[in-house]
């Protein structure tokens, strides 16, 4: 049993392929609104989400509560779950996730993922097939895994736990089937 855990640790803690992964395949996505340079480092580029780093700041910041990033995946799939991770509250800081998204939106549409905090303002912008409405729990565990069914994927956040200047995004993982669809 701890030789699973620990397989399964050192399997990026899903065992599961990540389509959203920059080093997997997917090209560079381009993020869209309030995005809040001050927080990022030159080692943190604003324009791209994060990799799979979840330490303290190590985050794609945005400002306010709201806003969307959309994730050209490595390949076509037909999506069976999405992961949102953030660093645990036991290391933040601050000691908690006001800044955590919150409620939390994903679509697809071909084999971009469309990931939306808070809905979005332009009511004509196609937004795909939604795959579902979630909530990121603050005390639950930092890595959550959403179970749905695409090529493309936007992500949008619909609100966060609290913090009111700015938002982090520490990784947002896609899973699936790779597809021919």
């Amino acid at each position: 049993m701890v030789m699973e855990a620990l397989k399964l640790f050192s399997q990026d803690r899903t065992g599961l392929a990540d389509y959203a992964l920059e080093s997997g395949g997917r090209e560079r996505t381009l993020v869209y609104r309030f995005v809040l340079t001050v927080h990022f480092s030159k080692n943190n580029p604003a324009f791209f989400p994060p990799q799979p780093d979840v330490h303290p700041g190590n985050c794609w910041a945005f400002r306010g509560s709201t806003g969307f990033l959309v994730i050209q995946l490595s390949m076509k799939i037909l999506p069976t779950a999405v992961t949102m991770e953030h660093v645990p509250k036991s290391l933040a800081p601050s000691g908690t996730l006001r800044s955590a998204p919150r409620d939390f939106s994903v679509y697809v549409r071909d084999f971009i993922v469309f990931f939306y905090f808070q809905g979005l303002k332009d009511e004509d912008q196609d937004r795909g097939k939604l795959l579902g409405n979630y909530t990121y729990d603050e005390d639950g565990e930092d890595l959550q895994m959403f179970i749905i069914s695409v090529s493309e994927s936007l992500a949008n956040v619909l609100s966060n736990w609290g913090h009111p200047e700015y938002t982090c995004m520490y990784r947002f993982r896609v899973h699936g089937l790779p597809s021919d669809v």
